[in-house]
């Protein structure tokens, strides 16, 4: 069950120090593993990929690729109250992520130079989702909206058959909701390799975005430069900082929200108060024994979760920076206060009662957020991830002579005389 320490210098050092051999090891047997699968892929293409699906997911997959009424008919026969609640998370998604368009520019000088920007979508995104006991059709919505807004043209989603070699209902009806273009009953870094180099029918793509397990996220990271992905997702974490007027009740509950994702995840609370921490450690054993997945959180939270009590809450916001995480609550009597201090987290939930689940499923802002430490420089999947952008310069010849010499002087310094010379063939240099 998870520990209980305090911060001394020491201890919580040895706790991150933890936290980071976790996220930094490399699997050398998955690597060799999926460069095998990618180099399959492009010398054979679909007949690899099936054979794969065949072996790996199920032996007779119902569909290659899932045709557009299966998926309308998904939509329809899913539970009334399961697709509203989708509609509107999706409105939810929808309205934040609106908020993030960006518009071309143009800047017209009084010498006549013309320079600008211009921003557009991306040509077609390939979304991979998880199927089986880990399908989350709230991943559909939050990667798929974003990219609609943006403008990609076309959406492909890949996500593997179930064993009886079906497409999961409950995604295919969220992929109806978020306007997902075409659909491919196959996972796997074989479905990573068919949608970063292209088969007979999957077509190449220039970003791949979704979660998956480790194969699927290493075959992402190798494919990486051949087309754009959203990130290298480590396991699920979330951190806790909580004051004395926290309720232990909801601090267990969330901490252990993340905890059921994965053996691997990370559950952290940093609080004040000596008292929170030990009724916080009993309500999880309370209620995790009601909890389907109890086995799992016990794993986590033993081995990557903890309960730190810190001298102030300067230092929990000081060691919350450093950790970087996923998701970061703020259990205090004013959390808005915290707002401007908190540098490093993919997500922020300020209160009582906003706990992580809200921003998994509905409030808006996206779930596909930078894990194990990365949040120090990665930014949660945005409309921005889905834009390219070019810029574009006009200049006409008395713009351009008066600056040559400028040009010139920099270009022979970098001894690149062929670019000194580009500016000097047009005025007699």
């Amino acid at each position: 069950m998870i520990d209980i320490i305090k911060a001394d210098g020491t201890a919580e050092r040895n706790l991150i120090d933890q936290l980071r051999r976790r996220s930094g090891e490399e699997n050398r047997r998955v690597t060799d593993i999926v460069t095998a699968i990618i180099d399959r892929v492009c010398q054979e293409g679909d007949v690899a990929v099936r054979q794969y699906t065949e072996v790996l997911d199920c032996p007779n997959p119902e569909y290659y690729e899932v045709p557009a009424d299966v998926i309308a008919k998904a939509h329809e026969n899913c539970d009334a109250a399961f697709i509203e609640s989708l509609k509107k998370a999706a409105d939810s998604i929808a309205d934040f992520h609106k908020r993030q368009l960006q518009q071309s520019w143009l800047d017209t000088k009084k010498n006549g130079v013309i320079l600008g920007q211009r921003i557009r979508g991306l040509k077609r995104v390939g979304v991979y989702v998880p199927g089986g006991t880990a399908a989350y059709p709230s991943s559909v919505l939050m990667n798929v909206i974003p990219a609609k807004i943006a403008g990609v043209e076309e959406v492909v989603m890949v996500t593997p058959p179930g064993k009886d070699g079906k497409a999961n209902q409950d995604i295919l009806a969220a992929a109806a909701i978020a306007g997902v273009d075409r659909v491919f009953l196959i996972g796997g870094a074989q479905a990573v390799a068919a949608l970063a180099y292209g088969t007979e029918l999957v077509p190449r793509v220039d970003k791949i975005v979704g979660p998956g397990n480790i194969y699927v996220a290493t075959a992402k990271r190798l494919v990486y430069g051949q087309v754009d992905i959203d990130m290298i997702a480590g396991p699920s974490e979330i951190l806790v900082i909580a004051d004395e007027t926290a309720n232990p009740v909801y601090l267990a509950a969330d901490l252990m929200s993340q905890a059921e994702h994965d053996r691997l995840a990370s559950s952290i609370l940093l609080t004040t108060d000596e008292e929170i921490a030990v009724k916080t450690k009993e309500e999880i054993i309370r209620q995790s024994a009601a909890l389907s997945r109890s086995d799992i959180i016990a794993d986590s939270l033993r081995d990557y979760g903890a309960i730190v009590i810190c001298r102030s809450m300067d230092e929990a916001v000081e060691l919350a920076n450093e950790l970087a995480p996923e998701h970061l609550e703020v259990c205090a009597e004013n959390p808005m206060e915290y707002v401007g201090k908190i540098d490093n987290a993919g997500s922020v939930f300020l209160g009582n009662f906003a706990p992580e689940p809200l921003g998994d499923y509905f409030a808006g802002p996206n779930h596909v957020l930078p894990t194990s430490g990365t949040a120090r420089f990665f930014s949660p999947l945005s409309v921005e991830s889905f834009l390219k952008k070019s810029s574009f310069i006009y200049y006409n010849r008395d713009a351009l002579e008066e600056i040559a010499g400028d040009i010139v002087t920099i270009a022979e310094t970098e001894q690149l005389t062929a670019h000194a010379n580009a500016i000097k063939v047009r005025f007699g240099l």
